[in-house]
C-alpha cells in the first residue's frame, strides 16, 4: 500500500480511525504566541528572478580569487562561504551561473538549490494537528493523578513505554551538558515544556543559507507550521508537573531553523543548520524533513549532485565535531533498496512530474547519506507504521512515530494511535510520521551521550544499535487488513528492512 506523497516533510496529518491513504496531508501552521522570526537575506532574494546555488571547492581555506573572480563574471553575488567545509552559497539571476562557473579551476561541483525564483512562490499545505481539547487535557490529568511521578499527560504517551523510556527515567533524565539541535521549522522556546530545557546558544536562523542570530529568530511564525515545536516536545519536554514528558527530559535542545515561511528546506539552509550545530557543541541533530526541491537527488544530474556534496559535507563535518545525525526515513511506504521508485512529487517548488530513479544512485538527503542514522517509524501495537519507508541496509533503527487507530490501537488509557507532543503558544496534540520516530531516536541517542559523555559519535551510534531489541520481519505485512500484501520485509530478526536493528531502548540507554 503505497500511501499518496506529502509534498516535502515528514509528518502526517492522521485523523484518528480514518484509514491513513485518506489522510496523508503534511501538518502546517498552527498559531503561536512566539513572535514571528526575524530572516535576513540578500536583496538579490528579493528580485524575482534569482536562484540560489550552492558552489563546491576545495575545504579548509577560503574561496580562491580565481573562483571568487568567476563568480561574479557570472552574474552571481556570494551570501556565505563555509570555508571548512568548502561550500559557497551564492544568489544569481544568470539562469547559466552553474553551468558557467562548473568550467572554472577549482570548483568541484555546483548547482541551484532550487527551481523558483527566490522568494519561493509555494504555498504551504493544509491540514492541522490535532490539538488536546479541555475535556482530554482534564481526562488525561485526572488519570496521571492517580500515577506517582506522572507528567499530566504522560498516560496519553503509548511511546514512552514502547522503548522503555518510562523505566529509563527512574534512572536518569539525561545530562544538561548534552544538547538535542532540532533542524527543522523553528521551536517555540516560549512553550512551558521546553523553556526549562531549551539551549539558546545553540539556536539560530538558518533559513537564509547564513546564520540569524537575532534573539528568537529560531521560532516559527504564526503563520508557519509547528512540526519543530512538536519535535522539539518529544525529544526533552521537561519532567516539570506540566504537559507532557520528553524522551530524554533531562537534556537540552536548541531550535536552529532550517524550514522556510513557505515549508520548503532548501540546500543552503540544510548546511548552515549542520554547520551551526557543529560550531556550538551540539551532540545529536534530529532531521525530520528532505532536502527540497528533489525528494531524490541524482548524481548523474550535475545541479543535484552539487546538492548531495554540499549536504555531505556538512553532515561529515557535523559529526566529525562530535554530532550523532538522525533523520527520518520518509512517509512513502517506499522500498529504498528497490531497483527503481517512481517519485511523482519532484521538483516540489515548481511544476513536478513522475520520474523514475534508481534510490542507489539518486539519495533522499539526509535521510540516505553516510554515517546519518535512518530511522523507520512503528505504531501503538509495534508494528511498521503503515506510511513508514524501509528497505535493507537503509534503515538503521525503528521507533514510534504513530499510525492510524483503526491500524494500530493503544491500550488504555491512551486513546491515540498518534504520537503526543507540544504545540506553539503552549499546546499539545498529537501528529503522526516519521517525523515523529526520529526525535524518540534522538532522545535515546541523548541519553547514551548522558551516560557516557566521553563516547565519540561512532560509538554513540554503536551503542544505539547494539542496545536495540531485535524486532523480526512482520509477514506478512498486511496492516490495512484487506488481504493485500501492503510492503515486503527482509532480512533477520537482528537487522532487516522494516525495523533495521531493532526498537529503540531507553533504558538500556541508561543502564549500559
Amino acid at each position: 500500500m503505497t500511501a499518496p506523497h506529502p509534498r516535502h516533510r515528514r509528518a502526517l496529518a492522521i485523523p484518528a480511525g480514518l484509514a491513513v491513504a485518506a489522510s496523508l496531508a503534511f501538518l502546517p501552521g498552527t498559531p503561536a504566541t512566539a513572535a514571528p522570526a526575524v530572516e535576513s537575506a540578500p536583496s538579490a532574494a528579493t528580485d524575482g528572478t534569482s536562484l540560489s546555488y550552492v558552489v563546491n571547492v576545495s575545504p579548509g581555506h577560503r574561496p580562491s580569487a580565481t573562483v571568487r573572480r568567476a563568480i561574479a563574471k557570472a552574474g552571481g553575488t556570494i551570501v556565505t562561504s563555509y570555508d571548512r567545509i568548502g561550500v559557497i552559497v551564492v544568489h544569481s539571476a544568470n539562469p547559466d551561473f552553474a553551468k558557467s562557473v562548473r568550467k572554472v579551476r577549482g570548483v568541484q561541483s555546483a548547482g541551484a538549490t532550487r527551481t523558483a525564483p527566490l522568494p519561493s512562490a509555494a504555498t504551504t499545505d493544509t491540514g492541522a494537528p490535532q490539538v488536546l481539547s479541555g475535556k482530554e487535557l482534564a481526562a488525561a490529568q485526572a488519570t496521571s493523578a492517580k500515577a506517582e511521578g506522572q507528567d499530566p499527560l504522560e498516560s496519553l504517551q503509548w511511546d514512552l513505554p514502547a522503548i522503555k523510556a518510562d523505566k529509563a527515567h527512574e534512572k536518569s533524565l539525561g545530562s544538561e551538558k548534552v544538547t538535542v539541535a532540532v533542524l527543522d521549522t523553528g521551536v517555540d522556546d516560549t512553550h512551558p515544556d521546553i523553556a526549562p530545557n531549551f539551549d539558546r546558544e545553540a539556536s539560530v536562523n538558518c533559513v537564509a543559507g547564513k546564520p540569524d542570530t537575532t534573539d528568537g529568530a529560531w521560532r516559527p511564525s504564526a503563520s508557519e507550521s509547528p512540526h519543530g515545536t512538536h519535535v522539539a516536545g518529544e525529544i526533552a519536554a521537561a519532567k516539570n508537573g506540566i504537559g507532557m514528558t520528553g524522551v530524554a527530559p533531562g537534556v537540552k535542545v536548541s531550535g536552529i531553523k532550517v524550514g522556510n515561511p513557505d515549508g520548503f528546506f532548501y540546500t543552503e539552509a540544510v548546511v548552515c543548520g549542520f554547520m551551526w550545530a557543529a560550531e556550538h557543541g551540539v551532540d545529536v541533530t534530529n532531521n525530520s524533513y528532505y532536502t527540497d526541491p528533489w525528494y531524490f537527488n541524482c548524481k548523474d544530474d550535475p545541479d543535484q549532485k552539487a546538492l548531495v556534496e554540499a549536504v555531505s559535507r556538512a553532515t561529515r563535518y557535523a559529526e566529525k565535531k562530535g554530532a550523532v545525525n538522525v533523520a527520518a526515513a520518509g512517509n512513502e511506504n517506499y522500498d529504498l533498496t528497490s531497483d527503481e521508485i517512481t517519485d511523482p512529487s519532484s521538483p516540489n517548488d515548481t511544476t513536478p512530474g513522475d520520474r523514475t530513479v534508481d534510490p542507489s544512485k539518486c539519495l533522499d538527503i539526509p535521510t540516505q547519506l553516510p554515517g546519518v542514522v535512518t530511522v523507520a517509524a512503528t505504531g501503538a501495537k509495534g508494528l511498521k507504521s503503515s506510511f513508514s519507508n524501509h528497505g535493507l541496509g537503509v534503515i538503521d533503527i525503528a521507533a514510534p512515530g504513530g499510525d492510524s487507530t483503526a491500524y494500530q490501537t493503544p491500550e488504555p488509557p491512551a486513546t491515540s494511535g498518534l504520537i503526543l507532543g507540544t504545540l506553539p503558544g503552549g499546546k499539545w496534540g498529537y501528529m503522526a510520521g516519521t517525523s515523529m520516530a526520529s526525535p524518540h531516536v534522538a532522545g535515546v541517542a541523548a541519553l547514551i551521550k548522558s551516560t557516557h559523555p566521553h563516547a565519540s559519535p561512532a560509538m554513540v551510534k554503536a551503542l544505539l544499535y547494539a542496545e536495540a531489541d531485535a524486532t523480526a520481519c512482520t509477514k506478512p505485512y498486511d496492516i490495512d487488513g484487506d488481504g493485500k500484501v501492503d510492503a515486503v520485509c527482509e532480512g533477520p530478526k537482528n537487522r532487516n528492512g522494516f525495523y533495521g536493528w531493532g526498537m529503540a531502548d531507553a533504558l538500556d540507554a541508561v543502564t549500559w
